[in-house]
Formats: C-alpha cells, sequence, structure tokens
C-alpha cells in the first residue's frame, strides 16, 4: 500500500499494490500496521458497510456529529463512483474545502477520511458496490447532512443534476452555513 497524496489535512488517498495475472489479482484492501506507517494514524474499525446504487444515485453528504463521528476508509468493489470529503472541522487549515476523486474496481484505490468530514459519492456506472470501514458505529441521533449542492462548498460533481438520483432524506438537507454554528 501507498498514500498517493492527502489532499485536504488528515485525508488519504491511497493505493494497495496489486498482484495479478492470467487468473486474476490479489490485493491486501487493509492492514493496521502499514496503515499507521503510512499516515501516522491508527483508527479501529468496528463496522463495515456496503451499498449497491445504479448510475447516478447521490449518497451524501453525510457526517455524524460529537462522541459518534466517524473516519471512514472508502472502496469500489464492482463499479465506479466520484467520491467527495469535505473538511468541516472549523479549525483546520483545510476548512470548508472538499477533495473529489473517482474511485473504482479497476484503480483499487481508497479514500481515508477522518473524523469532522462530511462524505459523499455519486455512482458512475449501474450496479456500483461500494463499501466503506467505520471507526464508529452509526448513531441516527447523531447524524447529519449538507446538501450536496452547497453554493459556499461548490463541489464539481461530474453528473448533470437532472440525472441524479437523490433519498428524500438527501434532498432537503441544508446548506453549510445553515448549520456551521453547530460543528
Amino acid at each position: 500500500m501507498k498514500v498517493i497524496s492527502e489532499p485536504l489535512k488528515d485525508c488519504f488517498l491511497l493505493e494497495p499494490t496489486v498482484y495479478g495475472d492470467h487468473r486474476g489479482y490479489f490485493f491486501e484492501s487493509y492492514n493496521d500496521l502499514i496503515f499507521t506507517k503510512l499516515t501516522g494514524l491508527s483508527p479501529v474499525f468496528v463496522q463495515d458497510n456496503q451499498s449497491k446504487s445504479s448510475k447516478g444515485v447521490l449518497r451524501g453528504l453525510h457526517f455524524q456529529i460529537g462522541e459518534a463521528a466517524q473516519a471512514k476508509l472508502v472502496r469500489v468493489i464492482s463499479g465506479s463512483v466520484w467520491d467527495v470529503a469535505v473538511d468541516i472541522r472549523p479549525n483546520s487549515p483545510t476548512f470548508k474545502k472538499w477533495f473529489g476523486v473517482k474511485l473504482s474496481a479497476k484503480n483499487h484505490q481508497m479514500l481515508f477520511i477522518p473524523r469532522g468530514f462530511a462524505h459523499g459519492f455519486i455512482t458512475l456506472e449501474d450496479d456500483t458496490i461500494f463499501s466503506y470501514k467505520c471507526d464508529n458505529h452509526y448513531s441516527h441521533s447523531h447524524e447529519r447532512g449538507i446538501h450536496y449542492r452547497d453554493m459556499e462548498l461548490k463541489i464539481e460533481w461530474p453528473i448533470d443534476d437532472m440525472d441524479v438520483k437523490l433519498s428524500e432524506k438527501d434532498m432537503i438537507l441544508p446548506e453549510l452555513h445553515e448549520i456551521e454554528s453547530t460543528l
């Protein structure tokens, strides 16, 4: 595994070492010793989640607050996504900055998103399977979100709004300025 970049403070784009031949491939998707050596961080993952979505499904931007905040290590098992992390830590040097990257089953890249970030993705292919490890359990009462078209963040999503499929919950998420005082 290697760190490709640290696009935002404590947020790492990672690439595993893939061993492949005519039979297929093998890679270690996570090793705590290597991860800690590369990043200086040592999250303890307690929950794994997986979703399957058709092309154009946008999930996010989601986060949890307080003691339920979560760090995530995300990757794509099948298909591809445009994955976005937004630093919403008020005291961070990258506060209100976002990073987007194409994660796919072909490139095997992973994104580590630290606590204090909002996260979302849009699927670029049908039958995309997205996986994420979390270092804290899901808590409905601590769940929050930011609308994907936040006017201040100006995230560049690669799909026209007409093709975006949102949940009812994500359609009505507030903009960052509406919840900034609660962060």
